[in-house]
């Protein structure tokens, strides 16, 4: 694996996180929405994710050209689907959205579980940003070797 690659597949996992986060950003915003286009209450979104490994373009620089089977490996998000748990059923006859018994579909949305979800995707970016800072640290440093 060579100085970039490093850096790369940090990379991918920044966005990935980036993306997981905005959508449990998402969930938490529409944990009271019962009404949505396609009707009923809002469901719970997941991230996907995948192993990416993508075969390295023929066009590699000069470090590429070293290792020409190297690969471009990460994580990369495939989809973002929706849970298919069941709603949260409230009693309020009142509410405009009750159903013939009086229940209200909440969305399946346990904010707790999203607040978990968040701080796990957090962890992980920074766990990245962590790895791509030392990358760095280790080229300076290895670049300052060659200077003495």
């Amino acid at each position: 694996m060579g100085f970039y690659t490093s850096i790369e597949v940090s990379a991918t996992g920044l966005s990935a996180e980036r993306l997981a986060m905005d959508t449990i950003a998402n969930n938490i915003a529409n944990v009271n929405t019962t009404r949505t286009a396609e009707g009923g209450p809002f469901k719970r979104q997941l991230v996907v994710y995948a192993q990416k490994n993508e075969p390295a373009p023929q066009t590699a620089g000069a470090l590429d050209a070293a290792d020409p089977a190297r690969s471009r490996a990460g994580v990369e998000v495939v989809g973002i689907v929706k849970d298919q748990g069941p709603d949260r059923l409230i009693y309020d006859p009142t509410h405009p959205d009750a159903d013939g018994n009086g229940y209200v579909h909440m969305p399946n949305i346990d904010i707790v579980k999203e607040m978990v979800d968040m701080m796990a995707a957090s962890r992980a970016y920074e766990a990245n940003v962590t790895a791509i800072q030392e990358a760095r640290a280790m080229g300076t440093a290895t670049l300052g070797l060659l200077k003495a």
